[in-house]
């Protein structure tokens, strides 16, 4: 082969390895010229979604350029969604299913998403989060989470992948292998699990073991050091990981996706085209990229760093051969579920209320004071959320609230508010709810100290005051509590519904 040849070879491998993301809600010609020279996948977020039907027009666009175009996206419903960021997700995330703990209604929601999702000509979810949340503390995971029980997270775990994967749309376990006991957000710097491999092989590991017995067609790495496997390096340019671990112990042979590359777990310590040579070399088939760099040059800047590397002798050529392989085997598959016919969009069924309103759970007090016979004032303490949430999805309890008790006011505090002295609780809360219910509404109290001493100053002077928890469940004062598991736009459906129907207890 002549070096001209050779060059526009590597060329096209490298961009077959990609998963890259883009700005708007119709393709730009950059991302269709690199369809055309040999990109085998992009990857949608929020930017990207006005509606099912759009997403679709999308998506055809994109499989003009080539009919077997992986398009993924990072759909975990709950507090996770793209397809539904504007509005809030219709069904409840995976620490509702795991309080709930029936497997196969966690089936029959993840089979509902998957059909919205083959709708609209999505082939890759990632999803679900096989994290088990071992630490109460950590600030990633949380409702992303089925459980802090490793049983319970590897029985959800196989239901979401069956549910999904009978849809149509692969499932991709995540984050391998196992992000559920840190207390970094790897968005920003680089967690490490210090535990020991016996342990990480009782807590962490039985959930990945049963999505592979499940048969789920993606694993997604986690940006977090494992020193019991590899002292030196992120699970993700760990090949004693990603090959010894997942490929040889666990026994998986499907696609192997990374975490988004340009976090900074990695790039901090290797840049963002350091970081990518190194993943696909330790094993790492399809590379995330562009939820935070969604350009044309950043592709263009880690396809001249893969092909250097294998000319340069960094990455073994065989190796990238190896991961366009398997990208290419999971998109042969794809496109033939795609030609068996179109799914049917079946959002609206219902099984999301269903799942939202089985996983409330109530104190004895909030019982009592049931229903609200007034139209109250609603206190919502809005954290600063994780770039894995996004800031725009709507949440919370006051607007369905206000549909069902018109009259409702409310108010939105956020934590920076209060400590530097711009909002007072007496004025916001306080006042505006004399002769009328108070309804406090928290995200995580227990994780955030502001918040906490918040619900705390607010039930002493209010003990008739009730919480709804739409985060985990922690220590309060208070005695009237509501609990979702989880801040989806279902899970404050579900509350509101709760709050002034005892029917619906």
């Amino acid at each position: 082969m002549s070096s001209s040849k050779h060059s526009s070879e590597l060329r096209r491998l490298a961009l077959s390895v990609l998963q890259p993301g883009f700005v708007g809600t119709e393709a730009p010609d950059w991302i269709l010229r690199d369809i055309g020279d040999g990109l085998a996948s992009v990857v949608l977020f929020s930017r990207n979604i006005v509606s099912t039907e759009q997403v679709a027009r999308l998506t055809a666009q994109l499989r003009a350029e080539n009919p077997d175009l992986i398009v993924a996206i990072d759909e975990e419903a709950g507090d996770v969604t793209r397809i539904e960021s504007a509005t809030g997700s219709s069904r409840p995330g995976n620490f509702a299913l795991g309080t709930v703990d029936d497997p196969a209604l966690t089936e029959a929601v993840a089979a509902d998403l998957g059909r919205q999702l083959r709708a609209a000509g999505v082939s890759l979810d990632y999803a679900p989060s096989a994290d088990v949340n071992s630490n109460p503390d950590n600030p990633i995971i949380g409702v992303r989470s089925f459980g802090s029980d490793p049983e319970v997270v590897s029985r959800h775990t196989t239901a979401w992948i069956r549910g999904l994967q009978s849809s149509g749309v692969a499932a991709c376990a995540k984050h391998f292998p196992g992000h559920g006991d840190v207390a970094v957000d790897s968005h920003h710097d680089l967690p490490a699990y210090p535990a020991g491999r016996d342990e990480i092989a009782a807590q962490a590991l039985p959930p990945f073991r049963a999505a592979v017995a499940a048969g789920v067609r993606a694993v997604m790495s986690g940006h977090l050091l494992v020193p019991a496997y590899d002292p030196d390096l992120p699970a993700t340019l760990s090949r004693r990981i990603l090959h010894g671990l997942l490929r040889e112990e666990l026994g998986f042979d499907g696609l192997v996706v990374s975490d988004a590359i340009e976090m900074g777990a990695v790039t901090r310590r290797y840049g963002i085209d350091g970081a990518t040579v190194k993943a696909v070399a330790a094993g790492v088939d399809a590379v995330c990229v562009g939820g935070e760099s969604a350009e044309e040059a950043t592709v263009a800047l880690l396809v001249k760093a893969l092909t250097a590397a294998v000319t340069g002798g960094e990455l073994a050529e065989e190796r990238l051969v190896g991961a366009a392989g398997r990208v290419r085997e999971f998109a042969r598959w794809s496109a033939g579920l795609r030609a068996a016919g179109a799914a049917q969009d079946t959002t609206g069924d219902g099984i999301g209320h269903v799942a939202a309103r089985r996983a409330l759970r109530l104190t004895g007090a909030a019982r009592a004071a049931l229903p609200l016979t007034a139209a109250p004032h609603v206190v919502e303490l809005a954290p600063v959320t994780n770039m894995a949430i996004g800031k725009e999805t709507p949440w919370g309890v006051a607007g369905p609230l206000a549909e069902r008790l018109p009259g409702t006011t409310s108010v939105r505090v956020r934590g920076q508010e209060l400590e530097e002295g711009t909002v007072a609780l007496e004025s916001c809360a306080l006042e505006p709810a004399v002769g009328r219910p108070l309804v406090i509404v928290a995200r995580d109290a227990a994780r955030h100290a502001w918040m906490s001493r918040a619900v705390t100053g607010l039930t002493a002077a209010r003990p008739d005051a009730i919480v709804v928890e739409m985060g985990l469940p922690g220590a309060t004062t208070a005695e009237a509590q509501i609990f979702t598991h989880g801040a989806s736009a279902a899970s404050g459906v579900a509350a509101a519904e709760v709050l002034t129907d005892t029917s619906a207890l």
